[in-house]
């Protein structure tokens, strides 16, 4: 490296130095801006650059999103054009499945080995959505939660999903056509399932699904998603939320009962979605391109805020975060709801704070689970972390293994969240 020692130098060579550079810079980023207009699936420079140009050294920091202007918002949208309506119309689709799963009451459940329940929705949700990313983006990995060797064993269950996913098409042609149309034949549909083996990791292109998160509130009509992500060298920088019963109307308040009972009301059924550094939105599921930027509500009043957490007792520690509410001040009963949902509903400022505490020290979340959640809560003005207050790592490969727990919130008082929940840890581990 040059030595940069000013006595080294001349004013007026360091001048037509940083003359030269500047120009130069300016020159590649007037060529960038050029090729991200014209290319809709071309290496995302422009989101690239301003990664490098704003990202921070802090894990904390990096996790809430950087303010840019609207023109530069676009531009960054542009980049990633193609990969945004392919996730919005994949999902779309998936739900259409989803939902029609549930009206007809064909939920035959089967036990993985962790013993959930696996409905032949998520099976063939993960197959439209897989045959969509294989007919854009051929060459891209994939991570998905599904795999099809039970349905190999069960020819009766494997006919269900097929006749679903066989018959299940977007009413908009030209959205069909763009996902490449029906899966051709049942065989098709098992190899697809199983292209979601990927390893994950820090380098190249990787779409994360998870195609029913909230497979028990799913199955109980009450709040679930379907999640897809893309990552590009372990950064999420895609991310789109299918919650058909989420409330349209991004103003509506979270009710206790949310989480039960609400499947296919009048103006239910909304699309998250957020580009890195290009803002969140949401649409109706129905109408994908009539999306509205969306933001966290700013907390005045910490008493006030609304909490979310999982409705299983399993996937968080009720009874800490209980307590951490209690020394936040916040007066209001937490809000119990299953899947992404939670994300969608505090980055539209519905709600405000969601809290994910570890139940197990072993226990290691799943990429999945968090990945479009987190890129659009961060896009809306908010941050995650895990309890440890470092930003959730994507690039591990399946799992988050270098965090434990999630906490987002709204980027001001983030960090009034996070003491609180290190507090109340810290006390617990002392006590036992």
């Amino acid at each position: 490296m040059p030595n940069s020692d000013p006595a080294t130098h001349k004013p007026q060579s360091r001048h037509r130095s940083t003359t030269s550079l500047s120009l130069r810079l300016l020159l590649s980023s007037f060529s960038i801006l050029i090729l991200a207009l014209f290319s809709l699936r071309a290496i995302p420079r422009v989101a690239l650059l301003k990664n490098h140009l704003f990202s921070s050294s802090s894990s904390a920091s990096a996790s809430s999103s950087v303010s840019v202007s609207p023109s530069t918002a676009s531009t960054i949208i542009m980049s990633y054009a193609k990969e945004l309506r392919v996730a919005q119309v994949a999902v779309q689709r998936a739900t259409l499945l989803t939902k029609r799963v549930f009206h007809e009451k064909a939920k035959g459940t089967v036990d993985k080995s962790d013993k959930s329940p696996v409905t032949i929705g998520d099976f063939g949700a993960q197959a439209l959505i897989i045959a969509a990313l294989r007919h854009n983006f051929p060459d891209d990995a994939i991570v998905a939660e599904e795999e099809a060797a039970q349905l190999r064993a069960d020819p009766n269950l494997a006919d269900q999903i097929w006749s679903l996913v066989r018959d299940t098409r977007l009413p908009d042609p030209a959205a069909e056509e763009l996902l490449g149309g029906s899966v051709p034949n049942l065989d098709a549909m098992l190899d697809l399932i199983d292209r979601g083996n990927s390893p994950g990791g820090a380098h190249g292109r990787i779409w994360a699904i998870d195609p029913i998160d909230g497979t028990k509130g799913f199955l109980r009509g009450g709040q679930y998603a379907v999640c897809l992500a893309l990552l590009v060298d372990g950064q999420v920088q895609v991310g789109v939320l299918g919650c058909p019963n989420l409330p349209i109307d991004d103003s509506a308040p979270l009710s206790a009962d949310i989480g039960v009972d609400a499947s296919d009301e009048d103006g239910r059924g909304v699309l998250f979605s957020a580009v890195r550094g290009g803002g969140a939105h949401s649409a109706p599921l129905s109408a994908p391109t009539a999306a509205k930027p969306i933001s966290m509500r700013p907390v005045s009043d910490m008493t006030a805020a609304t909490f979310c957490e999982s409705v299983e007792a399993a996937h968080s520690a009720h009874g800490d975060q209980a307590e951490i509410a209690r020394r936040l001040g916040i007066s209001r009963p937490s809000v119990r709801m299953d899947s992404q949902s939670k994300y969608g509903s505090i980055a539209r400022g519905a709600g405000d704070i969601y809290l994910r505490l570890p139940v197990k020290a072993t226990y290691q979340e799943k990429i999945w689970d968090h990945a479009a959640g987190d890129l659009i809560v961060r896009e809306a003005g908010g941050q995650v972390t895990d309890v440890d207050g470092k930003a959730l790592d994507f690039s591990v490969g399946r799992t988050l293994a270098n965090n434990k727990g999630v906490v987002a919130a709204p980027a001001a008082v983030h960090g009034e969240v996070l003491k609180a929940v290190q507090d109340v840890l810290r006390q617990k581990s002392t006590a036992a």
